[in-house]
Formats: C-alpha cells, structure tokens, sequence
C-alpha cells in the first residue's frame, strides 16, 4: 500500500500527542539504530519506532499507547512482515518528529534563518576550512571514546559508542568522496 498524504497526516497526528521527551527519544533512536516496520523487533537488531524510544528514556504515556502509534506506523508504512524500513519511510518519520518537536516550542523559523544569514554575511568559511575543522573535531571525539583497555569489555558492549564510531568513520567516507 502507498504512502498517502492521509497516512502521513494520520502519523502526525500520532506524533503530536507523544510526549515531548518521548519525541526527542524517537528521534534519537531514529538516528542511532535499525528501524524496522511490521514489528516490534527483528532477529538482527532492528526495532521499532516505539521501541527505540523506549530503549532511551522516551516513554508511551499521556494520551497515546504503544499499540496506537504501532498500528499507526504500520499502516503508514503499509507492512506486510517485519522488514527494515525504507530511506523514505526514515526520512518522513524524522521529518515529522522534528516538525512536531519545532511545533511545540513555537519557533520562529524564518526569523531564525534571517537572524543567522545576518550575523554570518561576510563570514563564511571556505569548504575545505569547514570540511577540515569539522574532521578534527570528529577525530577528537572518536579518540575521545576510546574504551581505556581495563574498561574494554564493558565499553566493547555499549552499543552508542560503537554506532557513534560507525557514523563518524561512515561521515569521514562521505567527506572523502565530496
């Protein structure tokens, strides 16, 4: 089943009346980790939506249940079976969390962009100064996460450590190609 503009509002709306921490653990776990439709795990790791907020710190109360935002995640992405969800699918579920989220703090999008196009005029970096500060502080912060060898194991297990290591090699591979 195709993704309607009606489905899309149905998720929305479901979105809407999440809890705001709840929110911003969705989007975390949107970021961080295999999202999948049609359940609620999957054999290699995936989860779902709810799920990953679940797993930090976001929690289903105040107005909507799991099943609600399940079964309307489901039928937004038209499941069939537990299968990883689609670029597209990721892209409008992030799209409409961080809509939501801007939403509730009442932000003034285009003032924003004006007030930072008037504060940057005439500051502009080049791109290979950005692309090389940006690799520096990625360099710093990955070094920075090195487990120490008596915390190894431990650090070894912590699933973000490693999924932030992935990101920043997978970030420096994309920056090489441009």
């Amino acid at each position: 089943m195709p993704t309607t503009p009606r489905s899309i509002h149905s998720l929305r709306a479901v979105i809407d009346r999440l809890p705001v921490p709840t929110r911003v653990a969705m989007l975390e776990g949107v970021d961080s980790s295999t999202i999948i439709v049609g359940a609620y795990t999957s054999r290699d790791g995936g989860e779902c939506p709810m799920l990953a907020a679940h797993r930090r710190g976001g929690r289903a109360e105040g107005g909507i249940d799991y099943v609600t935002f399940a079964r309307t995640w489901d039928r937004f992405t038209g499941a069939r079976g537990p299968r990883p969800a689609t670029r597209r699918e990721l892209g409008i579920l992030r799209a409409q969390l961080q809509s939501s989220l801007l939403a509730e703090h009442d932000v003034d999008l285009a003032g924003a962009i004006r007030e930072h196009r008037a504060t940057t005029r005439g500051n502009e970096p080049d791109l290979a100064t950005a692309i090389s500060e940006h690799r520096e502080l990625v360099r710093r912060r990955v070094e920075h996460e090195q487990p120490e060898r008596e915390f190894g194991l431990i650090r070894a297990l912590d699933r973000r450590s490693r999924d932030r290591r992935r990101r920043a090699a997978a970030y420096e591979q994309a920056l090489d190609r441009l």
